[in-house]
């Protein structure tokens, strides 16, 4: 799997985290590193970094969201993941010397980064903030194990159900996310969804 493959969900997904949440999660989070780095506004389609770019920094997604894709030979880009707020962007790449994947955004978005030496220097000091990326990290890797299984099914009504299944109905406007995310087209999907309502409509007139 390409280094920059790997994307993090933050550990408890209402972000940012008030009150009492935020006293209790403050010294074991790993977005707390974050706090006070400079944020970068990205406009929609522009690139936080460049395949074979040399790995500097680690990012935050504050808003909007950013996708992870690898160039291929067609020109056609294989989407790696998408990164939305909360999220961590390519931070497996710490660990290697320059990017394998092009970093561009979906929409306008807003990208806090930090070096990666001073990064690294805070998760050796936090345990518990290291021990909380590592947690994001087992997540991440279930999630991209669930959607490889799905990518396997050859139907889209196959593939529509085992989403389902795992995340339930997305909110109004995230179906062309849905549609990423199985490996379909967007338009196979709408199809799929409009024949479940004319199935749906035709039992309900019976």
């Amino acid at each position: 799997m390409p280094a920059c493959s790997i994307a993090s969900q933050i550990v408890i997904t209402d972000y940012p985290i008030r009150g009492i949440y935020r006293m209790i999660f403050i010294m074991s989070d790993w977005i707390d590193i974050f706090d006070g780095a400079p944020v970068r506004i990205v406009a929609k389609d522009a690139t936080v970094f460049r395949q074979e770019d040399r790995v500097r920094s680690m990012y935050l997604v504050r808003s909007g969201a950013v996708a992870l894709e690898r160039p291929l030979t067609d020109g056609v880009p294989l989407t790696l993941h998408v990164a939305t707020p909360g999220m961590a962007l390519a931070e497996a790449s710490l660990f290697a010397e320059t990017y394998h994947c092009d970093a561009v955004a979906r929409s306008d978005a807003e990208v806090a980064s930090l070096p990666r030496a001073k990064f690294l220097t805070a998760i050796r000091s936090r345990p518990d903030a290291a021990l909380s990326l590592i947690k994001s990290h087992a997540k991440e890797v279930q999630a991209q194990r669930a959607r490889i299984e799905i990518l396997r099914l050859r139907r889209v009504s196959d593939r529509l159900d085992a989403w389902l299944d795992l995340h339930g109905k997305p909110s109004k406007g995230e179906w062309i996310m849905v549609a990423e995310k199985i490996g379909v087209s967007p338009a196979a999907l709408y199809r799929e969804l409009a024949k479940r309502r004319d199935q749906t409509q035709n039992q309900a007139v019976r």
